[in-house]
């Protein structure tokens, strides 16, 4: 899967990551999915941690209804969600793993382990025969996306 993000969009992503420092960060992420099998992020949402650790993450649930209603509301659709790692590689944690359940969803994670080199991934976690498999997506920043 080939995913593109606005460079605006990956810096909110980035400079949220910074203010919750040392916590993780996390968001949902929405946008189109194209049809030769593509996705377009187009908008980022920056929620609270509510675990407030630099371990793992729990979106707040309100929060969490509130933007899913706004990307409904805006003709978007809910991708998957985002979240920083602050001293740890861009890569799913095995409690990532653990909790990545929806195999829709694209999981995108942050490494602040540079913070001035910050690494954004997306990945994809399904369960096969009772693992979890991860799958590394292309992630692409673009300057700007056509409306539409």
């Amino acid at each position: 899967m080939r995913i593109t993000i606005q460079k605006s969009e990956f810096e909110k992503i980035y400079n949220y990551a910074l203010l919750q420092l040392p916590d993780e960060a996390c968001g949902l992420i929405a946008g189109y999915d194209k049809e030769e099998g593509s996705r377009e992020i187009r908008k980022v949402y920056l929620l609270t941690n509510t675990d407030h650790t630099n371990e793992h993450f729990s979106i707040d649930p309100r929060e969490q209804l509130q933007a899913v209603r706004e990307m409904r509301a805006e003709g978007l659709k809910p991708l998957g969600n985002w979240h920083s790692h602050p001293e740890t590689p861009s890569r799913p944690s095995e409690e990532d793993k653990r909790l990545a359940n929806d195999p829709n969803a694209s999981y995108l994670i942050l490494s602040l382990e540079e913070k001035e080199r910050p690494v954004l991934n997306a990945f994809h976690v399904e369960s096969v025969n009772g693992d979890k498999v991860v799958r590394k997506e292309e992630l692409v920043i673009v300057q700007e996306v056509e409306n539409g």
